[in-house]
């Protein structure tokens, strides 16, 4: 369950005989921890003694949290377990299984085509102007002959949804929502006829007829009558739907205390029930799924909420993961799927039935202005999407999905490489971690629910590697033994659920980071309490922009960085010592032209983002005697500099990938000659790992590329070694380990796979594919590139530093923690 590692799934390797043996053994009685260990492992003869141990640890813990236990005091001395605990305990992994796989099918976008606009101004759905609705004729001879104006309008009308009635086309509804918080809704009763009578000839045959609302309201026109409320006043109304299956408009606004109105009809009546929805800052759109029921809401307040319609106290959930204003939503009805998209620029999609991102598109959509509407189309039989910027228009299409094995159930989000025992683990959207025998690619060890249902964001290991640390969309960071053990939790953001980037370990002290301007830092001596609180930066707030990545070089030197610029601490005093930034070295105000986009500036912006930074280990002197780079860094339009820290100098630059990919990811080889850069999680398209190892071609490689640097910017790129393809989606994550002489590049990517390939290229294997094809590593040698066999002290303390205090060791009790655990 939520705090146990799993070995080998061994309650899905027994039969039914062997659960037979097992209820025989609790016919009388119940069983502590070395008792059941003893009988069952003799009694059922499969498996071993410690994942009997795991099973009734996964039991106790099941117990405790649904209150099943029936002897507590017994509990409180050591735990028990009896036959109905066990079945309990098997039930809910079942559940929990049925639930993981069936999630709805999340698709692989093409790269996105902009369609041809011939609108100058915004995209609407009706054409209107200041206090005037026109309905035109399209079925006319004529081109969009205008039929009908609708004039008197009080106010300025600003959105608009047309609903027919599919079994009776005569019936429809026109609801119209305005400037001033006004919603109104015509019902038309013959719209196949006329929408509106003729009360008056018209002497000019090509003239429109002029419906004067105050006619309507009196009831002149037989086959159209109206209703109204003011529910939004004196907010503009941002949407209107017309729902026939509640028999009710729901609109919304950015006024907080109406942010989304409902107006039920009363029946036989034309009379309307209004029902207000509070959210803290307002709402920009909102969307209904009719099988399920709820309405989606896209908040300025950064969340998406579901509502049911009959309950305006609260909301039924919270989707929570964008970091800007949502501007808008959209259900796809035949799934049990959600998209939103956010101001950020980042477009994703929900598993409703279990409130979880299960894809998230970054960095391929294009820049907009503060007051830009967004409108979301979706085609769910030809499965396109499409999305309006005012008057951009641009189509996401999908592609068909190669069949291939998976090593998780949800995308891969980090991989790592544990020498101490030999394995690989990775983590994914659905807050599993995986440990895998990196010599053959087979699971040993799986760890379910590591942060709830949240998604583990990014992980590290620490300096003996005997300790993992997760980071989850819940604002945690917590620390595992690999005995399964959760022994701390660590507060990041004081309860609130933020997205966080990366977590560097040090010595003395562990930085985390990814949501706000300042480093939230957690010192060695508060780990003695298994719930540790942060502790206050010393440098305080130094960074523009939040903070997304940091690198630490021995002794002292801690660089970090988000916007661009690089500022230089001391790790000692947590004091700013310089800044390096690329438009200093280009000239303030200039653009390269190289990352010029139809954006212009705002593409210039997002090209000069930093989301890793590494050091490059072997060039601390260097730094010093030649000027020479020690620091790299990616991040926006696929660009890649070099750095030197000590002179606060950009010495080169170079772009690894197509700038329209957005940021990309990046890692360096312990001995520091090889670059490797690959391609971000993004729309889908096969991606590739320009292993694209930037690198000389000789084996001086990296080693010599920008090490002796001109007065200028080097803007030559290094040597392209190779580039290949190991998965299907993108990138998320690179890790570089070595191998006996040889280089092991791990990838992580979305779509669900964690791979293994040597350096320069060839794949050795994917992992959990089935036994005849599995990971391998053989010590074959060919012409590919050596890693040397030992490492420099500043790769190995560059690393991580940080010793656990002694009290949390494998021996400790951890029923502490465990407590702690269930409670949160």
């Amino acid at each position: 369950m939520g705090t146990r590692m799993e070995v080998s799934q061994l309650e899905s390797r027994m039969d039914t005989e062997d659960y037979r043996k097992l209820q025989g053994l609790f016919l009388v009685r119940v069983f502590s921890l070395t008792e059941f260990v003893n009988l069952a492992w003799s009694s059922v003869g499969r498996g071993s003694e410690e994942e009997y141990g795991l099973l009734f640890d996964g039991v106790v813990v099941t117990q405790e949290h649904r209150g099943l236990l029936l002897d507590i005091d017994a509990v409180k001395e050591e735990g028990r377990v009896d036959w109905g605990g066990l079945c309990s305990f098997l039930l809910l992994e079942l559940s929990d299984k049925v639930k993981n796989t069936s999630t709805g099918r999340v698709p692989r976008w093409k790269p996105p085509r902009t369609l041809t606009c011939p609108h100058r101004d915004p995209v609407q759905k009706l054409s209107f102007t200041s206090k005037e609705v026109c309905f035109y004729d399209i079925l006319s001879k004529q081109d969009f002959r205008c039929k009908y104006k609708q004039q008197g309008l009080k106010f300025t009308p600003w959105c608009q949804e047309y609903w027919v009635d599919p079994s009776n086309p005569d019936q429809a509804v026109l609801t119209i929502g305005d400037i001033r918080g006004q919603v109104s809704a015509l019902y038309f009763t013959s719209a196949q006829i006329s929408l509106f009578e003729r009360l008056c000839l018209r002497t000019d045959s090509d003239s429109a007829d002029v419906i004067l609302c105050a006619e309507l309201v009196k009831g002149k026109h037989r086959s159209c009558y109206t209703v109204t409320h003011r529910g939004h006043t004196p907010a503009w109304v941002r949407k209107v739907r017309y729902l026939d299956s509640l028999d009710a408009f729901v609109s919304c606004s950015t006024r907080a205390q109406s942010s989304m109105v409902i107006g039920w009809r009363i029946k036989e009546s034309r009379s309307l029930r209004v029902a207000s929805f509070f959210t803290k800052r307002g709402v920009w759109d909102m969307d209904h799924h009719r099988g399920l029921n709820l309405i989606a809401t896209a908040g300025v307040d950064h969340q998406v909420l579901l509502w049911n319609p009959y309950v305006t106290s609260k909301p039924v959930c919270r989707l929570i993961g964008h970091t800007g204003p949502v501007t808008a939503v959209c259900f796809m009805q035949t799934q049990q799927q959600l998209l939103s998209y956010s101001k950020d620029k980042v477009l994703c999609l929900w598993d409703v039935s279990r409130q979880l991102c299960v894809h998230r598109l970054a960095g391929v959509l294009p820049e907009t202005q503060e007051d830009t509407q967004t409108l979301l189309f979706v085609h769910e039989e030809r499965q396109v999407l499409v999305l309006s910027f005012n008057s951009l228009l641009l189509l996401l299409e999908t592609t068909e999905e190669e069949k291939r094995t998976s090593s998780h159930e949800q995308p891969v989000t980090c991989v790592l490489y544990n020498s101490l025992f030999r394995q690989v683990v990775s983590s994914d959207s659905a807050s599993s971690v995986i440990c895998w025998l990196a010599q053959t690619g087979q699971k040993v060890k799986q760890f379910h629910r590591c942060h709830g249902n949240k998604e583990i964001s990014t992980m590290a290991l620490d300096a003996t590697q005997t300790r993992l640390f997760t980071a989850g969309l819940d604002g945690e960071v917590k620390v595992w033994d690999f005995s399964g053990r959760c022994l701390h939790r660590m507060n990041a953001d004081l309860g609130r659920a933020v997205e966080i980037s990366q977590v560097l370990l040090l010595k003395r002290s562990i930085l985390v980071m990814g949501w706000e301007r300042m480093l939230t830092v957690f010192r060695l001596h508060s780990f003695s309490q298994s719930f540790v609180e942060p502790s206050e930066w010393k440098g305080g707030v130094q960074h523009r922009s939040d903070v997304l990545c940091a690198a630490f070089q021995p002794p002292q030197t801690l660089v970090v960085s988000y916007d661009g610029e690089i500022i230089v601490w001391n790790n000692g005093t947590e004091k700013a010592l310089r800044s390096l930034r690329p438009l200093a070295e280009l000239g303030e105000g200039h653009v390269p032209d190289s990352h010029l986009g139809v954006n212009g500036k705002e593409d210039a912006d997002n090209s000069i983002a930093i989301t890793r930074l590494l050091f490059i280990p072997g060039r601390a002197s260097a730094a010093i005697a030649t000027g020479g780079a020690d620091l790299v860094s990616c991040g926006g339009s696929g660009v890649v500099r070099l750095w030197n820290t000590v002179h606060s100098r950009l010495v080169g630059q170079f772009t690894a990938h197509n700038r329209d990919l957005g940021s990309i990811v990046m890692t360096v080889s312990p001995c520091g000659k090889y670059l490797i850069t690959a391609e971000p999680s993004r729309h889908g398209t096969y991606s590739h790992i320009t292993a694209s190892v930037t690198h000389c071609s000789a084996p001086l490689s990296l080693q010599q590329y920008c090490l002796q640097p001109d007065d200028g910017i080097t803007k030559e790129p290094p040597e392209l070694l190779r580039s290949f393809r190991p998965h299907l989606d993108g990138v998320t994550h690179l890790e570089m380990c070595p191998h006996g002489d040889r280089l092991l590049v791990l990838s992580a990517s979305s779509d669900r796979s964690a791979v293994l390939s040597y350096l320069p290229g060839a794949i050795v294997g994917l992992f959990g594919q089935p036994a005849g094809g599995a990971v391998v590593l053989g010590e074959t040698r060919t012409s590919a590139p050596t890693a040397g066999t030992s490492e420099t002290r500043e790769g190995r303390e560059g690393r991580g530093h940080l010793q656990l205090p002694v009290s949390h060791s494998l021996t400790q009790d951890p029923t502490p923690l465990q407590r702690v655990e269930r409670s949160g």
